[in-house]
């Protein structure tokens, strides 16, 4: 979701059971308008900005392939912030445009998760609409993508709450960043969402039968608990159980799998190059936000930290921030590495610095300008917004309709 999907999201244990995988049926609910105002996430607060979630269609075989048009689904979301920075735009964002060449896609903006910790409330609806029209500034093509909001489509938060009956407590105690934000905040200051979050993550993800989810190299683990907790539920309610309840039987969750970006889905902080770039960082020294302007993006490349060693070079375990900058560089100029790396090579950071900062402000020039014509247009935003939110509820009704009938309800 990080986190398509992707930007971060909680550190998933990869310790639990397994079983088996699957797909989905119909029933119509429609998209509720969102409760929340706003949002502003609180420094230290979870997973401000990650690509995680993603979805599809059955694979086709490879002789259905050849003969129709037939494209695997991915959705990916990020949280809502007015503040959405090169990280999310080089680990995620960025990677969608060409996804939606590929596959079908579905983009939203996970409001729901950025309650999970206090925000704010005046923030939270303009946040959103940001985030939106960021995802359209940055190339998001809405004749190829439905772009919606997460509070948009109820099937999300129906499907967490029947996955929360089949999710072991144990699971979710097991959570790295559970344990971290609620032994730094107290247990009086941590709700239930905090804990039951990866619920909700798992619900967006298998929502939509996902085959793959965009992910991070370093998030592989974070799909562990979505992966697990469609094994879980296909073992316990489908199968011959799902069609002596009159369903068709087998899976009712695809299992996805992770899709590795090829560059670009790890990019680091300006301030300490082994930390990733993140909203929460207390400096907004350590990242370039996509509509900073010139004198803010130049003033923090000159102020980036660096070494003291000669000439430039990717790879070097030494020197992470030299690292890191070249690999911006190479993404935002569409260079290889291999050019970056003659290009470099005999460049100090006096050189350097004025090269990438230039690149990067004609980089985001363009984003930035598309972001203000959006914006000054209220009633098309809510028209894409609202479209998308349609396409996405009757996906999801399928699925939740077969979930519902596979766990035993009476029929609506």
């Amino acid at each position: 979701m990080g986190r398509s999907l992707l930007s971060q999201f909680l550190n998933l244990s990869n310790a639990c059971p397994r079983f088996t995988s699957c797909s989905l049926s119909t029933k119509s609910q429609r998209a509720f308008p969102v409760i929340h105002r706003n949002y502003l996430p609180v420094a230290g607060g979870v997973s401000s900005h990650k690509c995680y979630c993603s979805v599809s269609a059955p694979e086709p075989t490879a002789s259905e392939s050849s003969s129709t048009s037939i494209k695997k689904r991915i959705v990916s979301g990020v949280q809502p912030t007015g503040s959405i920075h090169l990280g999310n735009y080089l680990g995620a964002i960025k990677n969608w445009v060409s996804l939606q060449d590929k596959y079908e896609t579905l983009f939203f903006i996970v409001d729901l998760h950025a309650i999970t910790l206090p925000y704010d409330v005046q923030q939270l609806s303009k946040a959103t609409r940001d985030t939106a029209a960021l995802y359209l500034a940055c190339g998001v093509d809405t004749s190829k993508a439905s772009v919606f909001v997460q509070s948009h489509v109820r099937a999300h938060v129906e499907l967490m709450w029947l996955l929360s009956s089949a999710t072991p407590i144990g699971w979710l105690n097991r959570m790295i960043q559970f344990k971290e934000k609620s032994r730094k905040a107290g247990d009086d200051n941590v709700g239930v969402a905090l804990l039951t979050y990866p619920v909700l993550m798992a619900s967006d993800i298998l929502l939509y039968q996902s085959d793959l989810v965009p992910v991070g190299e370093d998030q592989k683990q974070h799909l562990e608990l979505t992966r697990e907790l469609a094994e879980r539920v296909n073992h316990l309610y489908g199968g011959r159980k799902w069609k002596k309840l009159g369903g068709r039987g087998g899976s009712i969750f695809k299992v996805p799998e992770p899709l590795i970006p090829p560059a670009g889905a790890r990019v680091m902080s300006l301030t300490d190059g082994l930390s990733k770039m993140s909203k929460s960082a207390p400096s907004d020294q350590s990242r370039i936000n996509l509509l900073d302007s010139k004198d803010a993006i130049a003033n923090k490349i000159k102020r980036c930290k660096t070494d003291s060693f000669p000439g430039l070079e990717f790879d070097n375990a030494d020197r992470p921030e030299c690292n890191n900058l070249l690999s911006v560089y190479q993404i935002i100029t569409n260079k290889t590495k291999e050019e970056v790396a003659l290009e470099c090579r005999d460049m100090n950071w006096g050189s350097f610095k004025p090269i990438l900062t230039d690149a990067l402000i004609d980089h985001l020039h363009p984003i930035q300008k598309r972001y203000e014509e959006i914006m000054s247009d209220t009633g098309y935003l809510d028209q894409v917004l609202a479209e998308g939110a349609s396409k996405a509820a009757d996906i999801a009704d399928v699925t939740l309709s077969n979930v519902y009938q596979a766990m035993g309800f009476l029929k609506r």
